[in-house]
């Protein structure tokens, strides 16, 4: 049997909620949003209108249409006829919970229950959902969700084999790039990897090495630059010259592990913060929230048209998840 997901239900429609509901959308798909925030519903249809250009420009899927969204405050109407659900609420272990026992309890078995979470677990998200723990899922994005590929995907202590092989298979089928995370870790993967660089920024300018400018401008246009195209591993091959990575552990192992002996750790003190701060708003200067994120997402767009062109061309899966 195979369940076709033509209808997707979103729950919590802030930032990360209403960037998937534009991507679903462009997709061809159907979404049911819910969310309990006063004018959730305008907020929502104008992330959508605002995102579709960019979208359009990416290409839409046969059938895409903003008329496929539907709002609905009241959440078994909202889940009802799902195929899908992308989880998006408060990151409150006790508030998810509560959600994903009304969620197993209304849904059918084989509908999958995909949290955006990025700080708590599945295993502890899933004790909520007695009766079918093994069909929730973490589907962690990237934002935004409807520009960045990666999503990471964690099974909690209760999740299926095939729960995490059908999700997969779902985001693939939509172009997104999916990793799979065999160890549950606060923060997963990507923010992990954040967290340690923004660490050591952090330490830079507290300790006066550099100024925030200076730091992003490192950053940026540095090995930003770099990682924009390939991972970390992949840039070490290269580093190796022909002698490839093998060569580059020879060279660099003893460079490497001196430096990491010497990182930086550092508190986020008011003193701290409000340098950081400073430095980020001469940094700024004039420009809007709103002018910077129109900067970004166009760079965006043009590196991920770009990387299309030297991608390996494969055959996606079709909207379709299995049913075990």
């Amino acid at each position: 049997m195979t369940r076709i997901i033509n209808r997707v239900a979103i729950i919590g429609t802030g930032v990360i909620g209403a960037s998937w509901a534009a991507l679903f959308l462009a997709k061809g798909l159907e979404v049911v949003a819910t969310d309990v925030a006063p004018n959730a519903e305008a907020s929502l249809r104008r992330f959508i209108q605002e995102a579709w250009p960019a979208l359009t420009r990416l290409g839409l899927a046969p059938g895409a249409s903003q008329t496929n969204l539907k709002f609905v405050a009241d959440l078994p109407t909202a889940i009802r006829d799902a195929d899908f659900v992308q989880e998006n609420g408060p990151e409150r272990i006790e508030f998810k919970r509560k959600l994903y026992g009304e969620l197993d309890y209304l849904l059918p078995a084989d509908v999958i229950v995909a949290s955006s979470s990025s700080g708590l677990t599945m295993s502890e998200i899933q004790l909520g959902a007695v009766t079918h723990p093994e069909r929730c899922v973490i589907g962690h994005p990237f934002n935004p969700p409807h520009l960045i590929p990666l999503v990471e995907i964690v099974g909690g202590a209760k999740t299926s084999e095939d729960t995490i092989q059908r999700a997969a298979e779902f985001y693939t089928s939509l172009g997104k790039r999916t990793i799979r995370l065999h160890k549950e870790l606060p923060g997963h993967v990507a923010n992990r990897l954040q967290a340690a660089l923004g660490r050591e920024v952090y330490y830079l300018v507290a300790e006066g090495v550099v100024s925030v400018a200076d730091i992003d401008t490192a950053v940026c246009w540095g090995p930003g630059l770099r990682w924009g195209v390939m991972g970390q591993v992949l840039l070490n091959h290269l580093g190796g010259g022909q002698g490839g990575i093998e060569h580059f552990f020879d060279q660099f192992t003893g460079p490497l592990t001196a430096w990491w002996k010497v990182l930086g750790s550092v508190e986020l003190t008011p003193e701290t913060r409000q340098k950081l701060i400073d430095g980020l708003h001469a940094e700024v200067g004039s420009r809007s929230i709103d002018e910077m994120n129109a900067q970004r997402d166009e760079i965006l767009l043009g590196l991920l048209e770009l990387r299309a062109k030297f991608e390996t061309p494969s055959i996606m899966p079709e909207k379709v998840a299995r049913i075990g």
